[in-house]
């Protein structure tokens, strides 16, 4: 998988790569009981620890990540904003990455703030993330590991073209007990049909 992650816009939001201050932003959502409640491990307990996870100071990462700001170039809807490294930036809405599994297949996660859900926020970035990873880099598969319980996850999996391949059972202990994970797949064909 390419290292570098590409500024992507839609109509609405630019998806630029998540910095560390980007925590700052993101660390209600991440330390907030009722939105971690599905997700592999517990809240944080500091922003400095959150920003350690998003982007590590030894550079080693799992995978990209992007913040999901909204508008473009120096325009953020709603309020003025600057530039950060020649990068928009404004308050984050929501935390998207692609962590390479090997072979052309690309893992998909996604949050979106406290406050800022059912606004169609995810839907729209993952659909300018997946234009991208199909087009651009030419990757053969997406998936994602969802919580069985967590409908809005879901629901934007299906709502984006996912096909749900499976359940996996007890596929994962986390912080509140062992977990079943759905498996949700998109492959090219798939999701340039659903773009007719």
């Amino acid at each position: 998988m390419p290292s570098a992650t590409p500024t992507i816009e839609t109509a609405r939001f630019t998806l630029r790569e998540l910095l560390r201050s980007d925590a700052a932003d993101l660390f209600p959502s991440f330390s907030d009981q009722a939105a971690m409640k599905w997700w592999s491990r517990d809240v944080f307990g500091s922003q400095a620890e959150l920003a350690e996870w998003l982007v590590p100071e030894s550079g080693w990462d799992e995978g990209r990540s992007w913040a999901v700001v909204a508008g473009h170039g120096d325009q953020v809807f709603g309020k003025v904003s600057g530039k950060v490294s020649g990068q928009v930036s404004g308050p984050v809405l929501a935390r998207l990455a692609a962590m390479d599994r090997g072979d052309g297949v690309t893992e998909i996660a996604y949050l979106t703030v406290i406050g800022r859900q059912r606004q169609g926020i995810v839907t729209e970035a993952l659909t300018g993330l997946i234009d991208h990873l199909f087009n651009a880099e030419g990757r053969r598969r997406l998936f994602a590991d969802i919580d069985p319980d967590n409908d809005a996850s879901n629901a934007v999996a299906r709502r984006l073209g996912f096909v749900l391949e499976g359940r996996l059972r007890e596929n994962m202990v986390t912080h509140i007990g062992p977990r079943d994970s759905l498996i949700w797949g998109l492959l090219p064909s798939d999701w340039h049909a659903r773009k007719g």
